[in-house]
C-alpha cells in the first residue's frame, strides 16, 4: 500500500525531473556538498579560531554536539523534501497565516544575510593576506566571485556541484597538513570532546558556543536542503522514495562528516597553535595568518591557511545564494534569476562589510564575524521547530514520518539550541 500522501497528485514533483541510475551516487554527494560547505564558511573560522586559542580543546564538545545537530536535523529536511516534494519553506506557507510566513521569511532573510556578511568579510581578509590587496578592495573582489561561481551552472549545475566537491576537498587536504605542522596534544583533544558544565557557566564560552552553533546549524541551510533533494524521487511510490531517500542520506552523511572533521580540525590547530603557545588573545584572522608561521616554523602554514580561507568564502557563497532563491520562492512566490538575487544579498551584505573595514580595519573582522554566527543561532529556533512539526506530522508524511528515537533527539537538539540561546541573553542582560 502507498503511504504517500501525494501519490495522486504527481503535479507535486517538477515536471520531467528523473532522479539518478541506481548507484549513481554522484548528484546525492553533490546535493550534500552545497549544504555542507555553508558548515565551514568563515564564520565557522572565526568562532573556531576565538575558541581554541582562549579556551584550548574545550569548546571541541561543542563543535561535535553542534555537528550531531547538524546531521539529525538535516537529515529531518531532506526527509521532508523528498517525501512530500515540497520544500520547508513552501510547507511554512501553507500551513501558517500570512502574519507568520512574512515574520519567518524576514528571519530567514536576516540570517541569510548575517551569513553572507560573514563570508564577504573572510573572503576578504583573505584575499588580503594573499594577495596584498586592500579590505575594501577584497569586499568587492568577494562579489565578483560570487558571480563567477554562479556561472559555472551556464556548463550544467553538476559542474557547479563539482566545483564545490573539489574546494572541499582542497580545504580538508590543507587542514590535513596543518594538523601534522601543529602537533596537537591528541589526549587533551579527546578530553575536550566531553561536555563541561563549565560552559554554561562562563560567559566568554556561553558567547562562543552560540557562535560556534550558529555556524555549524544554518537555519538557512534547513530550507535549502529540503529543496535540492524535492525531486530527487523518480516517482511518488514507495519503493522509489526509499530509493531516494537512501541515495539522499548517504550523501547528507558523507559531506557532513567531512565539514565536521574540517571544523574540528579548525579548533584543534588554533588550540595547539595559539592557546598552548601563550597567544590566548587571538581572535583575528589576520593575527592568526601572521603568528601560524613562526610558531609552527613553516611558512607554508600560513599560506594554505590563507588558500583554505578563500575556498571556503568562495563555496559558501553559493549556498546563501540558493537558500536566498528558496525562501523567497518558498514564502513569498517570488523568483528571481540566481544573478539577480546573489546582487540583491550580496549588496545587503556589503554595506555592513565596507563599514566595519573602514572603521576597524582588519582587526574589527573577528568580532564582526563572531556576532554574525550569534546571530544564526538566535534564529535557529525559528526553522527548527516547524521543521521538526513538519517531518513527524503523521497527515503529511504518513509512513515516513519522523518518530521514536529521531523525533526524541530532534526536540532535545531544539530544547538545546533555544537553552543555550537563553544562556546567552541571559549572560548578556546581565553581564
Amino acid at each position: 500500500m502507498n503511504t504517500n500522501p501525494f501519490a495522486l497528485d504527481p503535479s507535486r514533483r517538477r515536471p520531467g525531473s528523473r532522479p539518478p541510475r541506481p548507484g549513481t551516487w554522484l548528484p546525492f554527494v553533490g546535493s550534500g556538498a552545497l549544504v555542507a560547505v555553508g558548515y565551514m564558511d568563515p564564520g565557522n573560522w572565526a568562532t573556531a579560531l576565538a575558541g581554541g586559542a582562549s579556551y584550548g580543546y574545550t569548546l571541541l564538545s561543542v563543535v561535535v554536539m553542534s555537528s550531531l545537530m547538524a546531521m539529525l536535523l538535516q537529515w529531518v529536511s531532506s526527509r521532508l523534501g523528498v517525501v512530500t516534494g515540497r520544500d520547508l519553506a513552501q510547507l511554512c506557507r501553507e500551513r501558517t497565516g500570512r502574519r507568520t510566513t512574512l515574520f519567518l521569511w524576514v528571519a530567514s532573510e536576516i540570517a541569510i544575510i548575517a551569513c553572507d556578511v560573514a563570508e564577504v568579510v573572510g573572503s576578504a581578509v583573505a584575499l588580503q593576506l594573499l594577495f596584498g590587496v586592500s579590505l575594501t578592495a577584497g569586499v568587492l573582489m568577494s562579489a565578483v566571485g560570487t558571480f563567477a561561481m554562479l556561472a559555472l551552472q551556464r556548463y550544467g549545475h553538476r559542474t557547479l556541484e563539482t566545483a564545490v566537491v573539489g574546494l572541499i576537498l582542497f580545504v580538508g587536504l590543507c587542514f590535513v597538513i596543518e594538523l601534522v605542522l601543529a602537533r596537537p596534544d591528541w589526549r587533551a583533544a579527546l578530553t575536550g570532546a566531553v561536555p563541561s558544565a563549565e560552559l554554561l557557566r562562563t560567559a566568554g564560552m556561553v558567547w562562543l558556543s552560540a557562535g560556534i552553533l550558529g555556524a555549524t546549524v544554518m537555519p538557512h541551510n534547513l530550507y535549502l536542503h529540503s529543496a535540492l533533494v524535492k525531486t530527487h524521487a523518480h516517482s511518488t511510490s514507495d519503493a522509489d522514495i526509499a530509493d531516494a531517500l537512501r541515495g539522499v542520506n548517504f550523501g547528507t552523511f558523507s559531506a557532513l562528516s567531512v565539514a565536521f572533521v574540517i571544523n574540528a580540525a579548525l579548533l584543534v590547530v588554533s588550540a595547539a597553535v595559539f592557546h598552548a603557545s601563550g597567544h590566548r588573545t587571538v581572535t583575528d584572522l589576520a593575527d592568526a595568518h601572521r603568528l601560524i608561521a613562526p610558531i609552527v616554523g613553516s611558512h607554508w602554514a600560513a599560506i594554505l591557511f590563507a588558500a583554505a580561507l578563500l575556498a571556503c568564502g568562495l563555496s559558501a557563497t553559493v549556498t546563501g545564494t540558493l537558500a536566498g532563491q528558496v525562501v523567497m520562492e518558498g514564502f513569498l512566490q517570488i523568483r528571481l534569476p540566481r544573478w539577480q538575487r546573489a546582487l540583491l544579498t550580496r549588496a545587503l551584505a556589503i554595506g555592513p562589510a565596507l563599514v566595519a573595514v573602514g572603521l576597524f580595519g582588519p582587526h574589527g573582522s573577528a568580532q564582526l564575524l563572531v556576532a554574525s554566527q550569534v546571530v544564526l543561532s538566535l534564529q535557529l529556533p525559528l526553522a527548527v521547530v516547524p521543521l521538526i512539526r513538519f517531518g513527524s506530522d503523521r497527515q503529511l508524511m504518513h509512513g515516513w514520518r519522523v518518530r521514536g528515537v529521531p523525533l526524541v533527539l530532534a526536540w532535545i537538539c531544539a530544547s538545546a539550541i533555544i537553552a543555550l540561546n537563553g544562556a546567552l541573553i541571559w549572560e548578556t542582560a546581565t553581564g
